[in-house]
C-alpha cells in the first residue's frame, strides 16, 4: 500500500492477488488487482460513504485523475472513491500480447479471456468491498460498459450496493451482439446525415481522401497499410460531444495541396488517423468487446457486427458518400492492426464460442432494492436507448432519465452526475451502509 496527495486528492494504491477463475478459487492461478482510492485531503480520516467507479470498455482501466475536477470533484465532496483497475488492464495483470500467446492454442487463450468478463469482474469488486473496506455497502457508479456490470452485481452480489447511478449504460438484459448493431446501425447512419450537414465541405474532401487510401500504398507511420474500413472507423467518434469536430480536423488536414503532390496524403493525417483507429493502449477492448452481449441464450457472436455491416451496402467502402462506423469491432482489424494481431486466434476463437454462462438474473433484478438512478440518453450511438428503457422497466428501483442534451460522454463533459445525485437525493438516498 502507498499514499501521496496531488493537488486536491489524497491517494491510496492497494494491490490485491484474486483467483483468476472465481469458480475455482484454489485451483492456483491468480491475477493481481489494483484498486485505487481518492479522498478530499481535509476528510482522509472522515468515515464517508463509499463510491466505487465501474469503468466503461470493456478492456477500461480506472482513470487518472489529475485534480478534483469533473465527476471526480463532485463526488469527492460526499464519497470516499474507490477505482479499480478492471482486470487485465491497466496495473490489474494487464492481458499482454506476449504473455497471452504463452498459454498455447487458440482455444486456450480464448479459456483464459473468458475469465474477464462482468461476472469476474463483479467478484474482484465483491472482494475488495468485503476485505478492504469490511463489508460495507458501497454505491456504484457506472458509465457505459459500467451500467451493464452494474446490472452484473444487481444480479450476483445486491447486498453489496446501498444504490446505483448509471450513466449511458443499461444494457439489453436478453439482447444479442446482433441485436445491439442492428438497432445502432441506423444511429451511426443519422450521426454520418448530422457530420455533413455540419461540414458539407468534408464530403467531397473525405471521398477524396477514401480513393487515396483505395489506390493503394498508404502506410501509417507504425508501418501499418492504411484501407479504407479503417479510415471509416474514424467515426467512433461521432458518438461523444466533439466527435464531429476531431474527424473533421483530421480530415481538414489531409492534404498540403502543394503542386505535384496533391494527391499525396500528409503526415499530420496519417499520425492522427493512427493515434485514432488503433488500440495499443486497450487491445482488451477489441478482443472482449462482442462477448460482453454473449450469454446462454444468445449463441456464438460471431462477429455479429460485421454481418450487420455487411448487410448494409450504405457502409460499404466503395460507398459514396462514404460512412464512417461506429462502436463496432470487426474481423479484419485482428489482420490489419499490428497491435492486434497477437490476439487474433483468441478473438476467433472467443466468436465462435457458444458456452456463454448468464451476466444477468432477471429475477433477482425484478426484486432489487437498492435505488438505481441511471441517465439514458435519447441519441445515444453506442447503446439503444429502447433497449434501456425496457431493462428499466424490468429492474427494481430503478428510475430513468432521459435526455438529449448529452452525447455518450456526458458524465465527463456535463453535470450528468451531480443531477443523478440530486435525484437519488430527492427520492430518499441509498440504503444504509451496514
Amino acid at each position: 500500500m502507498s499514499e501521496y496527495t496531488l493537488p486536491g486528492i489524497h491517494v491510496t494504491d492497494r494491490t490485491l492477488q484474486v483467483p483468476l477463475d472465481w469458480s475455482r478459487p484454489d485451483d492456483g492461478r491468480t491475477i493481481s488487482l489494483f484498486v485505487r482510492e481518492l479522498v478530499d485531503p481535509t476528510r482522509r480520516r472522515d468515515d464517508l460513504p463509499l463510491l466505487v467507479f465501474l469503468q466503461g470498455g470493456p478492456g477500461g482501466k480506472g482513470p487518472r485523475p489529475t485534480g478534483p475536477d469533473g465527476w471526480v470533484g463532485e463526488a469527492l465532496k460526499r464519497f470516499r472513491v474507490v477505482l479499480l483497475d478492471q482486470r487485465g488492464t491497466g496495473r490489474s495483470t494487464a492481458v499482454r500480447a506476449g504473455a497471452l500467446t504463452a498459454l498455447g492454442s487458440a482455444d486456450a487463450q480464448a479459456e483464459h479471456l473468458t475469465h474477464f468478463r462482468a461476472d469476474s469482474i463483479v467478484a474482484d469488486a465483491e472482494h475488495v468491498r468485503k476485505t478492504v473496506y469490511g463489508g460495507r455497502r458501497w454505491s456504484t457508479l457506472g458509465q457505459s460498459y459500467g451500467g451493464f456490470l452494474t446490472l452484473t452485481y444487481l444480479s450476483r452480489a445486491p447486498e453489496g450496493v446501498a444504490a446505483s447511478y448509471v450513466t449511458g449504460g443499461l444494457a439489453g438484459l436478453t439482447a444479442s451482439a446482433e441485436d445491439v448493431y442492428r438497432r445502432t446501425q441506423p444511429r451511426v447512419a443519422a450521426k454520418n446525415a448530422l457530420y455533413r450537414e455540419r461540414y458539407p465541405d468534408d464530403v467531397d474532401r473525405v471521398a477524396r481522401i477514401a480513393e487515396r487510401i483505395g489506390a493503394g500504398d498508404v502506410h501509417l507511420p507504425g508501418g501499418d497499410l492504411l484501407s479504407v474500413e479503417r479510415f471509416q472507423t474514424l467515426g467512433m467518434a461521432f458518438g461523444m460531444g466533439p466527435g464531429f469536430e476531431r474527424v473533421h480536423w483530421i480530415v481538414d488536414e489531409a492534404f498540403d495541396d502543394v503542386p505535384g503532390r496533391e494527391d499525396e496524403l500528409t503526415d499530420t493525417f496519417l499520425a492522427e488517423v493512427e493515434a485514432a483507429t488503433g488500440f495499443a493502449t486497450n487491445p482488451m477492448y477489441a478482443v472482449l468487446h462482442e462477448t460482453i452481449y454473449a450469454q446462454s441464450g444468445t449463441g456464438a457472436t460471431a462477429w455479429a457486427a460485421q454481418r450487420v455491416r455487411d448487410d448494409d451496402p450504405g457502409f460499404a467502402p466503395s460507398a459514396r458518400p462514404l460512412l464512417f462506423t461506429g462502436e463496432m469491432i470487426y474481423p479484419w482489424m485482428f489482420e490489419q492492426l499490428a497491435e492486434l494481431r497477437p490476439f487474433c486466434a483468441a478473438a476467433e476463437a472467443l466468436a465462435a464460442r457458444e458456452d456463454w454462462g448468464d451476466l444477468y438474473d432477471l429475477d433477482a433484478l425484478a426484486a432489487n432494492e437498492a435505488p438505481l438512478e441511471a441517465a439514458v440518453y435519447h441519441d445515444d450511438m453506442f447503446v439503444d436507448a429502447g433497449l434501456s428503457l425496457e431493462t428499466a422497466s424490468r429492474v427494481g428501483n430503478a428510475r430513468a432519465w432521459v435526455t438529449n442534451e448529452f452525447e455518450h460522454d456526458g458524465l465527463r463533459l456535463g453535470d450528468v452526475f451531480p443531477r443523478l445525485l440530486a435525484r437519488m437525493d430527492a427520492r430518499g438516498g441509498a440504503l444504509p451502509a451496514a
